[in-house]
């Protein structure tokens, strides 16, 4: 008993040291030789494993290659070139008979599918590593998203109730102004409640002369001017449109009215208001244009001038709607705001930051205007309508996507005994202005 538990011992830990000559590089080069690959001995290595079975004299032996027919010949030439050099190791000096013997127990067969790729085990990893991913990245980007995108937050960074929601439609990406007298779109019901908003805000006292801006550019700040101002026309109230914007005046273009004479000329002498107001094709609706664009728009604005003349225009029309600059671009909007009986502050839909946001409201806040509510435009609908605003761009805009067979076989080493055996088997909304052309969805 002590000698076959010597005996068992002894196949079991030479099977060690075979493994490892099957991984070697002279048997490597000898299998190349043999079948005349055109490859390295190192890269053959990497292409093979061999590994002994616990408590067993046997060897397991696999081969990768992205053929199947040459995986089978290397794993059977490796096997054949094995069992012969390990008779030339174990054969004594005198001939007589070798201390171990390796033979193949298993030929490597033509595997009838690939090892790698594990198509199906893939697809699962896959899907599931993208659903992690998308999940992840879906809280990271609301984790990261600053941007203001509910009636709630908007309320809290301004400090104002939100008297409008203007939402997005597509079908107006041609014309910013709604034809309020046979339109009973989303959009132009959403127009109406504003201005059910802003004759409420103050019954006893309610703002007439009221400016509309919002932090940076692209927020829907001049469309929603034109419209609320023909909302309040469309109801018999007598309404002046101004455009306080006499760096990139646009509401001209956007009612196709002349815009050289205006605002600016009647500041600076050039012409009186009476020969600056213009008529438009809506009834109750008069404009007053941003006029030739001054080398000193902030100066303008902030002048007596510039406050006797929007009193004057209190005391001709029912209301004075301002369309003016971006707050967090330049000063104009704060300047003209502390002019008026109030302001509306437009927040677009998951662009608008807070931090943009509270800063515009503390630009409000230093001059003392007041401010009447905010509204939230370009707010995404289920029907996936837009409306279309457009705008331009201040300077920089403020603050903000080898299939691989393995073969394995099976190498038993018996002591001086006949056994042995190598398995292997493969598996191995933009409205477009007159005489221009938008590509931008903002205002």
């Amino acid at each position: 008993m002590a000698d076959t538990y010597q005996g068992n011992r002894f196949s079991q830990e030479r099977v060690i040291s075979y493994a490892e000559l099957l991984m070697g590089e002279t048997l490597a080069q000898r299998t190349i030789d043999k079948l005349g690959l055109d490859m390295t001995a190192q890269a053959l290595q990497e292409n093979v494993k061999a590994g002994a079975k616990p408590d067993t004299v046997l060897i397991d032996v696999a081969v990768l290659d992205q053929s199947p027919v040459r995986a089978r010949d290397i794993a059977n030439t490796l096997s054949d070139e094995f069992v012969a050099m390990v008779r030339e190791l174990e054969t004594p000096e005198d001939g007589s008979s070798p201390d171990a013997r390796v033979v193949v127990e298993q030929r490597a067969s033509i595997a009838n599918k690939p090892v790698i790729p594990k198509t199906a085990r893939n697809i699962v990893f896959g899907l599931g590593l993208g659903l992690l991913l998308g999940v992840g990245l879906a809280v990271l980007r609301d984790t990261l998203d600053n941007t203001v995108k509910d009636r709630q937050a908007l309320e809290d960074v301004t400090g104002a109730g939100v008297v409008g929601n203007i939402p997005l439609s597509k079908d107006r990406r041609k014309q910013a102004a709604i034809g309020f007298e046979s339109d009973n779109s989303g959009i132009a019901e959403a127009f109406r409640k504003l201005r059910t908003n802003l004759q409420f805000l103050a019954v006893d006292n309610p703002p007439r002369v009221i400016v509309l801006t919002s932090s940076v550019p692209h927020e829907g700040k001049s469309t929603t001017a034109i419209n609320i101002a023909l909302a309040l026309a469309e109801a018999e109230h007598n309404v002046v449109l101004v455009d306080g914007d006499m760096r990139r005046p646009m509401l001209h273009k956007y009612l196709g009215l002349v815009g050289p004479v205006g605002f600016s000329t009647v500041l600076s002498g050039g012409a009186s208001l009476s020969e600056a107001l213009q008529n438009t094709r809506f009834p109750g609706l008069t404009v007053l244009t941003s006029g030739a664009i001054p080398p000193n728009p902030s100066e303008l604005l902030g002048s007596q001038s510039a406050r006797r003349l929007l009193n004057e225009l209190r005391a001709q029309f029912d209301y004075v709607i301002v369309d003016s600059t971006p707050l967090l671009a330049v000063t104009d909007a704060a300047i003209l705001a502390a002019g008026a009986d109030g302001v509306l502050i437009m927040a677009r839909f998951g662009h608008t930051t807070h931090e943009q946001l509270t800063h515009a409201v503390g630009s409000l806040e230093s001059v003392g205007a007041a401010l009447l509510g905010a509204v939230f435009t370009m707010i995404p609908t289920r029907n996936n309508a837009s409306y279309s605003y457009g705008y331009y761009g201040y300077g920089e805009e403020a603050t903000g996507q080898q299939a691989r067979h393995g073969l394995p076989t099976e190498t038993r080493v018996e002591k001086s005994s006949p056994s042995s055996a190598t398995s292997a088997q493969g598996d191995s909304e933009v409205a477009e202005p007159a005489g221009t052309r938008q590509t931008r969805e903002t205002d």
